[in-house]
């Protein structure tokens, strides 16, 4: 398993305009929270992914992947790495471009699945730590 190269990265990020963030939590001392309010200041519209919660960042929460109308740019995910496949299934029902698993979250089965389908998989990097990369770049 291989993340895409910084250059790409960097351009994914500059492409994209939506992220559903799965797994994002309502409590603000939880990093999916932290990581996901600094990319809805960046600009980035933020769908939370999360059925035990009504809403967060003053977005309104959806239970799952299938419940968001029109195109997605980037999934998120804030679940641990046991969940990652059950995840890559659901983001191949929808139409979105790029699946981004958190930082310390892998999963070589997600990844097999995902990249047989010829999508583009980042895993275990954070999103703002490569949103403020590419920044300074």
């Amino acid at each position: 398993m291989q993340n895409p190269t910084n250059q790409d990265i960097k351009k994914i990020l500059k492409n994209s305009k939506r992220i559903a963030v799965v797994g994002l939590s309502d409590n603000p001392q939880r990093t999916s929270y932290m990581v996901s309010k600094a990319m809805q200041n960046a600009g980035y519209e933020i769908i939370p992914v999360n059925p035990k919660i009504d809403e967060v960042l003053g977005v309104k929460a959806v239970a799952s992947l299938k419940d968001i109308e029109g195109h997605v740019d980037i999934v998120n995910v804030f679940r641990r790495s046991e969940h990652l496949v059950d995840v890559a299934e659901e983001f191949l029902e929808i139409d979105a471009d790029v699946f981004w698993a958190q930082q310390g979250l892998v999963s070589e089965e997600a990844f097999q699945i995902l990249d047989k389908k010829g999508c583009t998989v980042i895993m275990d990097l954070c999103i703002k730590v490569a949103h403020a990369l590419t920044k300074s770049s």
